[in-house]
This record gives C-alpha cells, structure tokens and sequence, in this order.
C-alpha cells in the first residue's frame, strides 16, 4: 500500500515505508508521532478545539508490524481536552503520549500580538535535498528544501519539509500530523556528531503550537546540545509561509557507532 498505515477500528497495519534510518525493522519517528495525532483528532470534544500540544514518549523501537490503538480522554472541559494516546505492538506499549486541545475562539488582538515572519528563504528558493542520503524508506515520502545548511550535516539548520506520502490510507493529512512529521527530522536538522561515527535517537517528542499551521510546508529551525554523559537536546522553532508557530523538542540519546 502507499500509504503508511491502514487502520480498521484499532487495528493498524504498518507498511515498509515506514521504516527508518537506525534499523530496516524500525519505525522512523515520524509516523508513529502522526499516528497519535491521527487518533487524538477523532475524539469529540464538547467545543470546538485545536491542539495546542503534543507529546510523545518512545517506551520501546516501534516495530514495522501490526499496532494497536488505545485511547483515553483523561480531562474534559470546555475550555481543553486531555487525551493519552498509546501504540502497542504485540500487547506491549511502544508508545505512550498526550496530546493537549485548547478551545478556538476568535479575539480581537492588539497590534503587537503579531506573527513573527521567518527571515529565511522559502521552500522554492532554498536548496532541493536529495533523500538519496538516507536509507530510511520513510524519508523518501518526504520533500526536503534546505533554507540554511543541508540534512545530515554538522551544525545548526533549517530545513523546510513536505509530506508526499499518505500517513493514513483513505485519510487526509491534517495539520498537525503534518507537523509532527516534520518536527522528529529535529535532530538531523541540526546535527552535532557525524551520523557515521555516532547515533542520536530521540527518545521522545514534545511539539507545542500558538496556532494552526497552514499550507504543505513545515520549516524545522533547528539547533542542538549534546552534554557529556551521553545525553542531547535537539530544539527547533516551526514555521509556515506565514511565520513561526510553534516549537519542538526531543531528548537524545547519545551512543558511538
């Protein structure tokens, strides 16, 4: 199937495109962290709501294999709902998050409450990445345009990332999951160590959103810490056409090849 996942109830069969960079039989970040966004927008709410924050904890590798769904609202209210969201694999949680909903309404803002605009090329004048660089099946359903230094490279980027691919077959791609796709490229955005001598998995995701992003592309600004006792911390602020939005984070673990 072209699609990641095809979902039957909570039944979720997993297709090889999902795989990563770390392991043939590992998933890629991304569509898991999609996953749970996809099950938490289906949850009603008693107002409409947008999420406003999502993370997601990697418990154990999330296996190219059939998953489960389980979900859970754990406070509800008219001003935000709090949803838990796990991904189990063989009976086993792979993936534990919460994803946060906040109420819409609409306001009248003072002037200075602003979007602020990114600085940086666009899509169509930045840099075309070749995703012949990874060997990650996932990555090839992905567009990569580098608005300041390349994938994979050590240093601080930015990098503007599409989503080709359906996550969900017979699903749209919504916003968020959108999002979150491009927020767990984070760390290879803003690479530190050389991917050849080291790994750095993320071992969770936290992404917040002042609002809706819009349009096809997400800009990842990334930048990354490594300490000395094999832990890291990639960040990156996220951006539409329109400006910055939101902001990511994941805690990495450290370790020679």
């Amino acid at each position: 199937m072209e699609a990641i996942f095809r979902v039957d109830g909570n039944d979720v069969v997993t297709s090889p495109n999902a795989a990563g960079p770390w392991d043939p039989g590992m998933q890629h970040g991304s569509p898991p962290a999609s996953l749970v966004v996809w099950a938490a927008e289906r949850i009603p709410t008693v107002m409409p709501m947008r999420i406003a924050r999502v993370t997601v904890d990697l418990m154990r590798p999330v296996p190219v294999a059939p998953l489960m769904i389980e979900s859970d609202v754990v406070r509800e209210g008219r001003k935000i709902q709090l949803c838990a969201v796990r991904l189990l694999a063989r009976g086993v949680v792979v993936v534990s998050a919460t994803v946060l909903k906040v109420r819409v309404q609409a306001d009248e803002l003072p002037p200075e409450a602003v979007i602020e605009q990114v600085a940086l090329p666009g899509p169509e004048q930045s840099h075309v990445e070749d995703v012949d660089f990874s060997s990650s099946p996932f990555v090839t359903g992905m567009s990569l345009r580098a608005a300041r230094g390349h994938f994979g490279r050590v240093g601080p980027g930015a990098i503007w990332y599409r989503v080709d691919r359906p996550i969900v077959e017979g699903a749209p791609v919504s916003q968020a999951m959108r999002t979150m796709a491009a927020a767990d490229f984070c760390n290879g955005t803003s690479a530190v160590l050389d991917f050849r001598d080291w790994t750095f998995l993320n071992a969770d995701l936290t992404v917040n959103f002042s609002r809706e992003p819009a349009g096809d592309w997400i800009l990842v600004d990334a930048e990354t810490w490594i300490g000395p006792d094999g832990a890291g911390l990639a960040m990156a602020r996220l951006a539409d056409l329109s400006g910055y939005f939101g902001r990511a984070v994941q805690s990495l673990v450290i370790e020679r090849r």
